[in-house]
C-alpha cells in the first residue's frame, strides 16, 4: 500500500522496490483497430477502449444511434462467468454521421475492481450490451469475450526520489 511505501522510505537508508499489480489488456484496444467503423455498423455495438486505474476499468463504448431511447450496459465476471455483474454506462456525447447518416453515440463505464481481487493472473472478463428498439445487440470481442489479466510490474524507486514520490502520496 502507499502508507506502507512512505513508511519504508521514512525509516529506511536504501533503495524502494516493491512491485504493483495492475490489469493489463488482452486485446488491442478496439478503436485502434482499422475494421472498428465496420464493426460498429454490423454489431451496432463496440467497445472503443479500456484503461485501468487503482479503483477499477474505466471505458468507452460507441453505439450506432438507433433510437433516443437506448441502454447500454456491461456484464462483467471475476470468476469465469460462475457468478456475474452488471453496470450500467452513461450518455456521453453523440458524433453526427455523414450526410445525417449513421449518427453514433459514445457512452463511458467504471467497473469497480476490488483490489483483494488483484491477484497475479486473476481475469477480469467482460462484453457490452445495447438495448433499443426492443432489441438487444452484443459486442463479445467476436465471441471471445474482452479479458484483462493482472500482472505484477516490478519498480525500483532510488532514495534520491524520496521527496518528490511524498508529493504524489
Amino acid at each position: 500500500s502507499r502508507l506502507s511505501i512512505n513508511s519504508d522510505l521514512c525509516c529506511s537508508r536504501r533503495d524502494l522496490e516493491f512491485t504493483m499489480q495492475c490489469l493489463v489488456p488482452d486485446f488491442q484496444q478496439p478503436a485502434d483497430l482499422e475494421d472498428f467503423l465496420s464493426r460498429l455498423r454490423q454489431q451496432r455495438v463496440c467497445l472503443e477502449r479500456v484503461s485501468s486505474s487503482d479503483l477499477g476499468l474505466n471505458g468507452t463504448v460507441r453505439v450506432v444511434n438507433v433510437a433516443f431511447e437506448k441502454q447500454v450496459a456491461v456484464r462483467y465476471t471475476f470468476n469465469h462467468w460462475r457468478g456475474q455483474h452488471e453496470v450500467s454506462a452513461r450518455w456521453h456525447s453523440s458524433t453526427p454521421g455523414k450526410d445525417g447518416q449513421d449518427q453514433t453515440d459514445v457512452f463511458t463505464f467504471f467497473l469497480p475492481v476490488p483490489p483483494f481481487l488483484l491477484q497475479v493472473s486473476s481475469v477480469v472478463e467482460f462484453a457490452v450490451r445495447y438495448r433499443v428498439n426492443g432489441r438487444e445487440y452484443w459486442d463479445n470481442n467476436q465471441g471471445g469475450n474482452y479479458g484483462l489479466t493482472c500482472r505484477s510490474h516490478p519498480l525500483k524507486m532510488p532514495r534520491e526520489c524520496e521527496e518528490s514520490w511524498i508529493h504524489f502520496i
